[in-house]
This record gives structure tokens, sequence and C-alpha cells, in this order.
């Protein structure tokens, strides 16, 4: 889910969670509320009466009382100088959250509540007002609100008399004040609910991932890139967790690489240093024993000068060879791609590589299978060094009197195939696969006699992939080794094969 999309939720969440329970607080406050009121005053009432006019409910707890005063005025007036009657009604009104009150002129000569009837005596309607407010009753307003129902009659004696019953406002249905007081709590309860339900999936989905990233982030910093940083969320959020995860492993890769480079580097000074030695030591023997003048004759001095000038391009091999690595090694060497002519190139090839092979009396055999307007897209230079570099390693490690080289090339489809075998001594089989990396050498010893950078195969590697072809080795130990390497066909060759050139 996108982040988005997770603040459109957490956003519609807000709004409506509270509002459906806010609305199941309300409903079960209501209902239990209403049963309460019910159950307390023995009134029934909709829930909308309660609400706007709660002085209703209480006029109605005491109209049964008041009724009854009615009707005792109409029938039997005399029983309304009944003073133990007076007491009956008031202790029938004191559950009602009112009390009962006998004026006689002007006097009051009965009170059912003395400090209740003492804050509104002076408001009481006079003899013969009526009840015209609320419900046949009058309400009294102000710091201490009443509910005022009453009857006027006439004494025995011809006295004006009026009994009151009043109701205080100020235990207003309690019912109604415990629901406020429910319902704002449940308000607090629901905004803190849905506050940390938010903060619990926000944690989850944005905080903890962020926080995962902050650790990891501070694990690279200190070096530790084995930290591992994993998502199961496809939002923003995961996919930067994926990112710095790929950000992890390729900068423990780079510098995995530049530790092995470094490596490298240092085998390479070792290996230079170790190959460089032995035709340095040559030259400044050969040059201490000219200057010392044990070289007597002039052949001798001429044998002399020639060992250093051996040795000068031994040296002078190994630099450039360092050097072309470097370049090859950088992408810095630029290929000059041509069509070539499979057969002529490999026949000139062939010829330069015999007259040195002669020399070395190594016997070389070359076949080329290939038709004669058959074409590859190489660069000419970059191949014969290809070239070069394996027939040098494979003489390098002819330990074999009657040396053997066989060189064939093969039609193979979109590809021209070149092997190079050797009659020499073979390499071992858990090292072919190496013998194509950066300094790697078979020859753990160091044979002096075998020297070299270790660079060779690994130049041949590089330049044949450039080339958009493949380099392989196999061996036998003690019968020798065969290296093999395509070349692409070019575009000619298919226009000639279909004969439109």
């Amino acid at each position: 889910m996108k982040l988005k999309s997770r603040l459109i939720i957490a956003f519609l969440i807000m709004i409506a969670m509270p509002v459906i329970l806010l609305s199941i607080a309300a409903g079960t406050i209501v209902r239990f509320q209403m049963s309460s009121i019910h159950q307390s005053y023995d009134v029934e009432a909709k829930i909308l009466q309660v609400i706007t006019n709660p002085t209703q409910i209480l006029n109605r707890l005491t109209r049964g009382v008041y009724n009854q005063i009615q009707l005792c005025a109409l029938k039997t007036p005399e029983k309304l100088e009944d003073y133990s009657y007076y007491e009956e009604l008031n202790r029938e009104l004191e559950g009602k959250y009112s009390f009962l009150a006998v004026r006689k002129d002007g006097s009051f000569i009965y009170s059912g509540n003395q400090n209740g009837l003492i804050k509104i005596a002076d408001t009481l309607p006079e003899f013969g007002s009526g009840n015209t407010d609320v419900d046949g009753g009058i309400y009294i307003g102000g710091k201490n609100p009443y509910l005022i129902k009453s009857q006027d009659f006439y004494f025995s004696d011809s006295a004006e008399g009026t009994i009151f019953v009043i109701t205080d406002l100020n235990t207003l249905v309690p019912q109604i004040k415990n629901a406020a007081i429910q319902g704002v709590i449940s308000i607090l309860l629901i905004i803190i609910f849905t506050a940390f339900i938010l903060i619990v999936w926000i944690y989850q989905s944005i905080l903890k991932p962020l926080n995962i990233l902050r650790i990891a982030t501070n694990k690279i910093k200190e070096g530790e890139l084995g930290y591992s940083v994993q998502s199961d969320s496809n939002d923003e959020i995961g996919q930067l967790c994926e990112d710095f995860e790929e950000m992890r492993i390729r900068l423990k890769e780079l510098i995995e690489q530049r530790l092995r480079h470094e490596e490298d580097i240092k085998e390479l000074i070792s290996n230079i240093s170790h190959d460089l030695k032995t035709p340095l030591t040559a030259i400044k023997g050969y040059a201490e024993g000219l200057a010392d003048g044990v070289a007597g004759t002039k052949a001798k001095q001429d044998q002399y000068l020639k060992t250093i000038c051996a040795k000068a391009n031994e040296i002078s091999a190994l630099v450039d060879e360092l050097s072309y690595y470097t370049r090859i090694d950088c992408d810095n060497v630029p290929y000059s791609f041509k069509d070539i002519n499979v057969k002529e190139y490999f026949d000139d090839c062939i010829g330069d590589l015999g007259l040195d092979l002669e020399l070395k009396s190594i016997r070389i055999e070359y076949e080329n299978e290939v038709s004669p307007d058959m074409y590859v897209m190489a660069d000419a230079e970059q191949v014969k060094r290809v070239i070069n570099n394996i027939v040098s390693n494979s003489i390098k490690y002819m330990d074999n009197e009657a040396g053997v080289l066989r060189i064939s090339v093969h039609d193979e489809g979109e590809y021209i195939r070149t092997d190079i075998e050797d009659n020499g001594s073979g390499i071992p089989e858990h090292d072919i696969p190496h013998i194509f990396d950066r300094f790697y050498r078979a020859d753990a010893s160091r044979n002096s006699n075998k020297g070299g950078s270790g660079l060779g195969l690994a130049i041949s590697k590089k330049v044949i992939e450039d080339h958009g072809g493949f380099i392989r080795a196999a061996s036998i130990v003690g019968k020798g080794t065969t290296i093999s390497f395509t070349l692409q066909k070019s575009s000619r060759s298919y226009n000639l094969t279909e004969g439109r050139l």
C-alpha cells in the first residue's frame, strides 16, 4: 500500500472511527439512562423530550399528587385543613424531589421543607393568580430554580388558603447529568483510543522501518556492512528499504572488490619486483663484469652486451604489459573494429609465430577450416595480442623437449573458433577456473624460469569479451592444454554467403 493511500486511510479513520464509536457509546448511554429514568421516576418519556424539555419529566412526577389535591379541593375542601393529610402528601412528595407548603391569609401554616420555602416564599403566586406556565405549574428561575403548582381553596373560617407543590429543579433528572458526564468521558476515551490505533499503525508502517533504516545507516557508518534491511511492505518506505538494501550490497561488493584489488596490487608489486629482480640482477652482474674487465675478449664483451639488452627487453615487456592491462581494465583502450579476412589474417599470424617457435625448437601445426571469404569484425592488433599471449603462456610451461603447438580455426555458425593446443605439462583441474584471473599463477612456487606478470591470460579474456566472444581452457596434466576463443562473424560474411556482394 502506497504511503499516500495510508495517509488517506488514516484521515478517514480519524473521522469515521470517532463518529462510529461515539454513535455506539451515545446509544448505549441513552438507553441505559432512559431505563434509569423510567425506574427512578416511573414515567415513560421519549429521548428527544428528555433532552429538549426535562422539566416536564419532573412535572409529571408530582402530577398525581397535584390532581389529588385538586379533587380534594372540589369535593372535600375540609380535608385540606388536616395537618395529618399534609404530612401524608409531603411524605409522598419527598421521593419526587418536592415538598408541600400551605399558606393561610398570607402566612404559611405548614412547610415540608422550611429551608426551601424561605428561598422562594416571596416569589410564590398570590391567591387567585392561577397556574399558567408549565403544564399547570409556574417555573421560578434564578439562583434557586423551582417548579410551583398551587391550588387555592377557602378554609372553614372563610380565610383564603393556598396549597403549594414545590419541586426543586436543582435536582433536575440526575440521569441527564450522568449521561453528560459519561458522554464527555466517552469522547475522551474514543479520542485516546483512535489516537492509539493511529500511532500504533503509523509506527508499524512508517516509523519502525525508518528506525530500522536509521540503525542500518549507523551500522554502515561504523563499517558493518553485513546488517541486512528487510521490508514486507510495497509502499514508498518498502521501496526505500529495498533500494537501501541494494545500495548496501553494492557498497559491500565495492569494498570487497577494493580489498581484493589492494591484495592484487600487493601481489602485483611482489610479482613485478620478483620478475624485475632477476633481469636487473643479470644486468648489474654483466655490467659490473664489463666494468671490471672480466670480459677480456671482443666476443665475450658482445655476449655480455647482448645479454644486457635481452634482459632490458624483458623489463620493458613487463612494464608494457602492466601499463596495457591498467588501460584495458579501465576501458581506456580504443578498439579499431573492421572486417578481417579470417584465412589471410591467421595465415599471417602463423607465419610470424613460425620463426619465433622455430628458434625455440617448437614445431607448429596449423589448420584453417573456414572458407577463404569468411570475415570477422575485430581489432587486428588486439586479437594478435591475444594469440601472442596464449602462445607465450604455452611456451612458458612447455616442459617437453619435442614441443608441439597446434593451432586450428573452425567455423561455428555465428562464430569463428580458434583452438591453441600444446603438449606441455598441463594445468591441474582445480586451477583451470582461475587461470584467466589477473595475477593468478598455477605455478605457486614462482619458478624463476617461468616468471611473467600473470596478466597475459587476463588481458586475453578482457579483449575477447570486448569483442563479444568467449575464451575457455581445457587441460590434462602431463599431456597438455588447449585454450579456445571465439570471434563473431561480420555481416560481410553473410552477404558473401548469400551472393549479395
